[in-house]
C-alpha cells in the first residue's frame, strides 16, 4: 500500500504557494513537512489542518497507489 501527496503540491503550486509556506501556516515541524516530501505517513490531525488552511478535501491531497503500479 503506497499513499501520495502529489495533489497536495500540485495545489501548493495553483496557490502560488512553497512548501516553507505551508509549514508555517499550519505549524508543523520540518520533519513532518519532510515526512510529506517522502510520501510517508502523517497524523491524520495534519492533513485536516491541510484541509482547513487550503480549503480543501482530504482527497485533493492525498491518493492511494496500488504496490503494483
Amino acid at each position: 500500500m503506497a499513499i501520495t501527496y502529489k495533489g497536495l503540491w500540485k495545489l501548493l503550486i495553483d496557490k502560488d504557494m512553497k512548501k516553507l509556506d505551508l509549514r508555517d501556516k499550519i505549524g508543523i515541524s520540518t520533519g513532518t513537512l519532510a515526512k510529506l516530501s517522502k510520501n510517508e505517513y502523517v497524523a491524520l490531525s495534519v492533513l485536516e489542518r491541510i484541509c482547513e488552511a487550503l480549503n480543501c478535501s482530504i482527497g485533493d491531497i492525498v491518493d492511494y497507489v496500488p504496490d503494483d503500479e
